[in-house]
């Protein structure tokens, strides 16, 4: 997984940004609006954005105007400046990478992303958490004097607790946005998520959103999740959810396998730490080591990978010969685990004589079955093509490859 910081030119200035690729191909690409008054660094933006570039697509995530690190003045903007640079965000993925296919919107960051929607060329899904279906809606979570814009044209509020000062753009755009006719015009495939708990935007606007929008539609329950998206593992399970929800919509998915091809396998290293990507056709899954040898522990070690293929591979070789030869197994567990230390394998690298000595691994089978029949499947455990290709005469061979530029 790579994270680039990118500049763009927004309606009213540069706009700033953070493209997060997967190790591989880009299955697609991801466009992301943060919630009200947060920035592309909210825990949600972040770790959304992250968890679908291990899934494979490419995502951006931004600061709208006057935010973050982007330039303008966040007082004098309103609800359309977000729409509208959301569309620039939409415009530089499709001129420097990819044309947005999934476009994901937070809070009312999810209204602008409604409302911006049918202006983006080529998307293929829309996704909204914790949209409001009225933009009035925000200004009855602002503590402050909203009458005094009439005077003062601009006025300092609270928002969650954190003082911004807002203009009368923002206001009278507000209260004219037309969220739910945006929704019903719109063809996309659409998945609307919402917290039945929300404290800040409530779930009767995720039933007015389902109910405007037209067929194909899907309604996610966050179930405890708060407004903000706040615990990582809400954030995580979500781009899972999103990014398995997409694939089912885009249309370079039905262009055929990956292009690394059934059987290839690639690994690539994050920019700090011992981290790798690992890419297998569709899949995407991380390694690290243990923090106690200065890795991150952010995935299995190498050997937890070697173990989990051989147990695999045990496991799927007894199922495929208990259901072919009808032995009624219900379930097989299989536990392994090695006797020499990695960091003294690594200590010693240049050694051809170091290696794994022993590998134990124990097969458990359950099943209302005979004598003959468990011992049968016991004995099938030696024969599973991983442990034939560890234990057999297997050469790896060398080729020193091309680095892709930028890569």
């Amino acid at each position: 997984m790579r994270e680039h910081k990118v500049v763009f030119p927004g309606p009213s200035g540069t706009l700033s940004g953070t493209l997060v690729e997967p190790p591989g191909p880009a299955r697609a690409s991801a466009l992301i609006a943060h919630c009200f008054t947060c920035t592309q660094a909210s825990l949600a933006a972040t770790r959304l954005s992250r968890r679908l570039a291990e899934r494979g697509l490419s995502a951006l995530r931004f600061d709208f105007t006057g935010l973050g690190k982007s330039e303008g003045d966040f007082a004098e903007s309103g609800f359309g400046a977000n729409v509208e640079d959301l569309l620039a965000a939409a415009s530089y993925l499709e001129s420097r990478h990819a044309p947005v296919a999934v476009l994901i919107g937070h809070s009312l960051g999810g209204a602008a992303a409604i409302v911006a929607a049918s202006r983006i060329a080529n998307l293929e899904a829309l996704v909204t958490l914790a949209a409001p279906s009225d933009v009035a809606h925000v200004l009855g979570n602002i503590d402050g004097d909203l009458e005094a814009l009439g005077r003062d044209g601009s006025v300092e509020v609270s928002i969650g607790g954190r003082p911004f000062r807002i203009g009368s753009v923002f206001v009278e755009e507000a209260r004219e946005a037309e969220v739910l006719t945006a929704m019903k015009r719109l063809a996309v495939p659409k998945l609307i998520c919402h917290a039945p708990l929300d404290a800040i935007v409530g779930i009767e606007n995720a039933s007015r959103l389902f109910e405007a929008a037209m067929h194909p539609k899907s309604f996610l329950s966050l179930e405890h999740a708060d407004h903000l998206l706040t615990n990582s593992r809400d954030a995580d399970w979500i781009g899972d959810v999103i990014a398995a929800w997409s694939s089912r919509h885009f249309k370079s998915d039905e262009d055929g396998p990956s292009p690394a091809g059934k059987g290839t396998v690639e690994v690539a290293s994050v920019q700090k730490g011992f981290a790798v990507e690992i890419t297998a056709g569709p899949h995407n899954l991380r390694a690290d080591e243990p923090a106690s040898i200065g890795g991150a522990d952010t995935g299995p070690t190498p050997y937890d990978l070697l173990l989990g293929s051989l147990g695999a591979c045990t496991a799927m070789t007894i199922r495929m010969v208990a259901e072919r030869e009808k032995i009624p197994l219900d379930t097989v567990t299989v536990t392994l685990d090695h006797d020499r230390n990695h960091q003294t394998d690594c200590d010693h690298c240049d050694d051809s004589s170091t290696r794994i000595e022993g590998i134990n691994r124990t097969v458990s089978i359950a099943g209302d079955m005979s004598a003959a029949e468990r011992d049968r499947l016991h004995g099938i455990a030696d024969r599973c093509p991983v442990h034939r290709t560890l234990t057999g005469e297997l050469h790896i061979h060398d080729i020193a490859g091309e680095v892709e530029p930028g890569r």
